[in-house]
């Protein structure tokens, strides 16, 4: 879990609303009709946007930015190596015990077709296809939230000319003025705030998150390609290796 993304929304929050309670009328941010433009018109528009499925998927997506399951790279490279010294000292059917003990169900299943005796081009294939998939579905969720951060600024300017409108109709009537000011300016805060704090902040979380599980899994791939094609070890640390910086690949040298 990356409790780095609730603790920065939680203290993004704290932060604004004790600058707003410390400067005083706190009761004034709180306004329905405004908070009803911004988010009811963002939520519409995603949903003309973006396929039933795609918007109904929102809170997955944003579950996946707080929920990640993202295995680090000397830990794929030490397993790796194992496979490769277990398939060389007992053959790829051994392998076949070690799957059990493995929770990744993307490298379970390149070493299954590995024990079933599929050649490394064809198991290339059918995984990188598996990884394709994966990054337009990440590439789908980065646009729902892209566009949620884009359409809340939006609304709530649409929601500033509402209450303008309103304002300007009442200029006779000091007592309406307050309330199309409120809708006037609320609205771009409500906008604002969700589009800086939330939205946009989630998308590019998404989107770091979506390169570091597709660089985990082409390392999955290259491995089990290389115990395949018979390498030693030594051999398929190097390939995998091949993934980590230069400055980093002493911190995750793997001992065979």
């Amino acid at each position: 879990m990356d409790i780095a993304t609730i603790v920065g929304i939680l203290l993004g929050f704290v932060v604004i609303i004790g600058a707003i309670v410390a400067g005083g009328g706190w009761q004034m941010f709180i306004h329905i009709p405004s908070l009803a433009i911004t988010v009811g018109g963002m939520l519409c528009a995603t949903l003309i946007h973006f396929s039933l499925p795609q918007f109904l998927g929102i809170f997955s997506i944003i579950k996946k930015t707080v929920v990640s399951k993202i295995p680090s790279q000397s830990e794929l490279i030490q397993k790796m190596v194992n496979m490769a010294a277990i398939n060389r000292r007992d053959g790829a059917l051994a392998l076949e015990q070690e799957i059990h003990d493995i929770s990744d169900l993307f490298f379970v299943k390149g070493l299954q077709m590995l024990v079933d005796g599929q050649e490394s081009e064809s198991i290339r294939d059918l995984m990188s296809l598996e990884i394709q998939n994966l990054q337009y579905r990440h590439s789908t969720g980065k646009k729902i939230l892209e566009f949620m951060g884009a359409a809340a600024p939006a609304f709530g300017m649409i929601g500033t000319l509402i209450g303008l409108v309103q304002m300007l109709r009442n200029l006779s009537s000091p007592d309406a003025i307050g309330g199309g000011m409120a809708v006037a300016l609320l609205t771009t805060f409500y906008g604002a705030l969700s589009a800086n704090l939330i939205f946009i902040p989630l998308a590019g979380k998404l989107g770091i998150y979506s390169k570091a599980e597709t660089t985990a899994k082409e390392m999955i791939v290259e491995g089990v390609c290389a115990i395949a094609q018979g390498d030693n070890p030594t051999a398929v640390r190097e390939k995998m290796q091949a993934f980590v910086s230069q400055g980093r690949r002493e911190e995750v040298k793997v001992n065979i």
